[in-house]
């Protein structure tokens, strides 16, 4: 047992689930504080080269967990390998009305329907901007989640992705694609194939034209037909992308999960993620990689992931329950 799971967890569980979250991150834009949550620990270390970036080692922070771009140092200092910020729409949004995040745990689950909340594009590339001019990552990749704004029509959502992307793209290592969130109104529709084609057709050609070419990636739901994925990834080969992260949360109920409506992270997404990882690795390119993310709670679902197929493992619900330590619990570093 540490120290936040006796001590800290217990008191942040006091609060309403965002608002422990906006507490701790806000204590987590102090660098000295994050260095000390370390106990001077060396971050973990299993370097890898991927998407044409040194990774420190393969386990990062999922999009969601850093919406606005708070705290980008801090996971870097608590031993991750690399952080996805985000989801980032073009415009500014407050997201979907209050109470919106739920704590299960005894099943140690999640349940949000945050619906994209954040400062908008160009907010989160001033952030970027000021971090970049201060700071070198050269071995902690920065990956940014774009996402729909919900004003815009889905027949406008290639534009909608696309000027997020033309202020963004100066300060990402990469980009993830979202489709596959269940908060926004009719965003998973994009994953339809004639949809998926004109988005990624839009933002790739963008990506093209720029003097430097960034890996994007789609990111999936874990409610998809299996049916479907092959279609997905044929898609995702014809207009070059990097690979694909699997997956996003899940809106399917098993009799035991949790019954508040939005997306299921934590613990009961951890087989149907797994499932997703397994199927689509046979499906993609050799030049294509695979991020597992979803239901990653302990060092044996990070070893369950990567032998599934994965190539990157991002965490989310596991912060929440495990906290500051969870990249040395994770990858097995003492």
């Amino acid at each position: 047992m540490s120290l936040y799971t006796t001590l800290a967890r217990p008191l942040l569980f006091q609060l309403d689930p965002e608002v422990a979250h906006h507490l701790t991150l806000a204590s987590l834009r102090l660098p000295l504080l994050s260095k000390l949550l370390t106990l001077g620990r060396e971050a973990p270390r299993d370097p890898a080269r991927l998407l044409h970036l040194s990774f420190r080692n393969r386990l990062g922070i999922a999009a969601g967990l850093d919406k606005n771009a708070e705290a980008t140092l801090a996971w870097r200092n608590l031993g991750f390998g690399f952080a996805e910020l985000g989801t980032v729409t073009l415009h500014p949004q407050p997201g979907n009305p209050k109470p919106r995040v739920y704590r299960y745990p005894s099943q140690q689950a999640l349940v949000n329907r945050l619906g994209f909340p954040n400062p908008g594009a160009e907010g989160i590339a001033s952030r970027l901007r000021s971090l970049r001019e201060k700071h070198r990552l050269d071995d902690f990749p920065i990956g940014i989640n774009l996402g729909k704004s919900k004003v815009t029509p889905l027949d406008q959502a290639a534009h909608d992705y696309l000027g997020s992307l033309k202020l963004l793209h100066p300060l990402g290592d990469y980009f993830a694609i979202n489709i596959s969130s269940p908060n926004t109104p009719g965003l998973r529709d994009l994953a339809k194939p004639d949809d998926l084609r004109r988005l990624l057709s839009t933002l790739q050609d963008f990506n093209r034209s720029c003097s430097t070419t960034k890996p994007m990636l789609l990111k999936v739901s874990p409610d998809m037909e299996p049916s479907t994925l092959g279609e997905i990834v044929s898609i995702t080969r014809e207009f070059q992308l990097a690979g694909i992260i699997a997956t996003n949360t899940t809106l399917h109920r098993e009799p035991n999960d949790p019954f508040e409506a939005g997306g299921v992270s934590g613990q009961p997404l951890t087989g149907r993620a797994t499932a997703i990882t397994r199927s689509l690795r046979p499906l993609l390119g050799s030049d294509q990689i695979l991020v597992g993310v979803g239901g990653i709670m302990s060092a044996a679902d990070y070893q369950a992931r990567r032998s599934a197929g994965a190539d990157l493992v991002q965490i989310y619900t596991s912060m929440v329950y495990l906290g500051p330590h969870a990249a040395w619990e994770i990858l097995g570093r003492s």
